[in-house]
């Protein structure tokens, strides 16, 4: 039943905020990954708070630790936000991924509603009391993560080269691999009607 009520609420706000989402899609590099903005790019931007997906964006689908490349990334970001302004906000919160963030230092944002609901972006609002357009999710999927930054109001970095393994999980990885299809599909043609 949830689940219902969430893609109720996903073509609701699909609706809603169809133009913030196709500005996104548009505006960003096709071979976008989460490493292409340095920590340093991000501070400039005016970015103080860092909030991160983790599947396609730190490691592929199933995977329990983030890839060398990307540790390496979280621990710059780590030297240059600190510990209080990193966050992980994912739809799987594995306890193996969690006890890797927290020995990071790195706060966990569970037992929200899963996105596109902005409650764990709200949640990191309110724990740092920085301003939303002062925060950044980096996420791989237009109706969750990206879907619920315009919600919020916070910037969004739309990874478009997500880490995929398709080749020792091609069962799992396969159908994420559609659904980011369709949704970049439904994204366009929802901009196109609205105009």
């Amino acid at each position: 039943m949830e689940l219902i009520y969430r893609i109720g609420f996903t073509l609701r706000m699909l609706h809603r905020y169809r133009r913030a989402l196709l500005q996104v899609y548009r505006q960003t590099p096709k071979c976008n990954a989460a490493y292409h903005r340095s920590p340093q790019d991000l501070k400039q931007q005016g970015i103080e708070v860092v909030v991160l997906d983790f599947d396609g964006v730190l490691a592929a689908d199933h995977a329990l630790l983030p890839t060398s490349e990307m540790q390496q990334w979280l621990h710059d970001c780590l030297a240059l936000f600190g510990h209080e302004q990193i966050f992980l906000l994912s739809n799987k919160p594995l306890p193996e991924r969690i006890a890797y963030f927290e020995q990071l230092g790195i706060r966990c944002i569970t037992n929200v509603k899963k996105k596109p609901y902005p409650d764990g972006l709200q949640q990191v609002i309110n724990l740092t009391q920085y301003a939303a357009h002062q925060l950044i999710l980096v996420d791989d999927r237009l109706l969750t993560g990206i879907l619920a930054t315009c919600i919020a109001g916070t910037q969004a970095n739309y990874i478009t080269q997500p880490y995929v393994n398709v080749r020792h999980r091609p069962l799992s990885e396969l159908p994420f691999m559609l659904l980011r299809l369709i949704e970049r599909g439904v994204v366009h043609l929802f901009g196109f009607i609205s105009k």
